[in-house]
């Protein structure tokens, strides 16, 4: 076996230990708050189903790529390559989803009372698990597409017009739909992250302006609701930016893969590999760096 593929293996094999028991041990404190008949915030269960899609990213997509790594070949059905493929896009999109929605409810949650939407903190909460579900709904739609053309590498062995990954093919014989799934994806995911970085600016505004005005404030009897949203929002601008970097840097991947290294299965490895990070490390930074 290649000590390239023995490589590969081992660090697909710590992304999955990691970052499933990052992402379980969160979810494990959410869980063990409510089933204690502890007082939850709104935003836990943002939380959860980020946890959950982060979850799903690193485990559709991981254990594939680590068998294959380690020499298995179509081990994969058509309906266990379309399972794999679907589960890894509809969770990559919640996870998307969920942090977007995530910075917004926290720009609702600080901003001050002249703000035009601070309105919005009083009705917000009670539409949240409105908007998660959507975000799932929305997601499970949007991805059907996406996996009608792949299939086992068995199935496409004389097909020349195909993009092989380590363990099915996607022969691209519906172009339409493919094309379809591609703008759509896109118009989602670009309206997603012109909300976020709306979102962003916004809160830091607000804590710009908040520093400003309550320095003198920090031992009064407030201080400490003030200083828990602060240290939420840091943490929330933090995973945001974590986010948009990993996005960007598996995006410009992929289009690279895809027009110019069709062949190359290591960069289809590295590519996910690569998009599978923030669902890795967020639970650690929402575990480190605030006490969320």
């Amino acid at each position: 076996m290649p000590s390239v593929s023995v490589s590969v293996g081992i660090i697909f094999l710590g992304q999955i230990f990691i970052g499933t028991l990052g992402n379980l041990s969160l979810l494990g404190k959410y869980l063990f708050l409510y089933f204690r008949g502890y007082k939850t915030r709104p935003i836990d269960l943002i939380l959860v189903h980020l946890t959950v899609a982060n979850i799903l990213v690193i485990l559709s997509r991981g254990i594939p790529e680590t068998l294959a790594a380690y020499g298995l070949e179509d081990f994969l059905s058509d309906f266990g390559c379309k399972c794999v493929f679907y589960a890894s896009r509809v969770g990559r999109g919640v996870a998307f989803g969920s942090t977007c929605l995530l910075s917004v409810f926290q720009a609702i949650t600080i901003s001050p009372s002249y703000f035009r939407w601070a309105k919005l903190k009083v009705k917000a909460p009670k539409y949240i698990s409105t908007f998660t579900a959507l975000c799932w709904v929305l997601h499970l739609a949007l991805n059907t597409s996406f996996s009608l053309t792949l299939t086992s590498r068995l199935k496409t062995r004389n097909i020349t017009n195909k993009i092989d990954f380590a363990y099915c093919s996607d022969p691209r014989t519906t172009k339409g739909v493919y094309t379809g799934h591609a703008v759509c994806t896109a118009i989602v995911d670009v309206l997603c992250m012109a909300v976020m970085l709306l979102a962003s600016g916004s809160m830091l505004f607000i804590l710009f302006m908040h520093k400003k005005q309550v320095r003198h404030m920090h031992r009064t009897r407030g201080s400490s609701r003030s200083s828990f949203e602060t240290r939420a929002t840091h943490t929330i601008l933090i995973v945001m930016s974590i986010f948009v970097f990993f996005y960007f840097l598996s995006s410009v991947m992929q289009i690279y893969v895809t027009f110019f290294g069709r062949s190359i299965i290591l960069l289809f490895s590295l590519t996910y590999f690569t998009s599978a990070c923030f669902s890795t490390v967020c639970p650690f930074v929402f575990m480190t760096v605030a006490s969320m």
